[in-house]
């Protein structure tokens, strides 16, 4: 099962890799601490991962309105 990338704003797929499963080392590499896992890491039912990440246009978006980052989810 791959890992999927998913932004978290807009829920646009980013990306995937064919990993099967998410350990220490793509921890680190993600900077990743093991307390923030549930924030960024959920598991899917078929034993897949979706890492909740920020695509290149929310990203823009989040530079030319910092106010939106005060906001959890800004676009409807």
């Amino acid at each position: 099962m791959p890992i999927r990338y998913r932004c978290r704003h807009c829920e646009t797929e980013v990306g995937q890799l064919p990993f099967d499963s998410i350990d220490e080392a793509f921890l680190e590499k993600h900077n990743i601490e093991p307390e923030e896992q549930h924030i960024y890491i959920q598991p899917g039912a078929e034993g897949d991962y979706t890492i909740q990440c920020i695509c290149e246009e929310c990203q823009t978006s989040l530079q030319k309105f910092p106010s939106y980052y005060a906001l959890k989810k800004w676009i409807q």
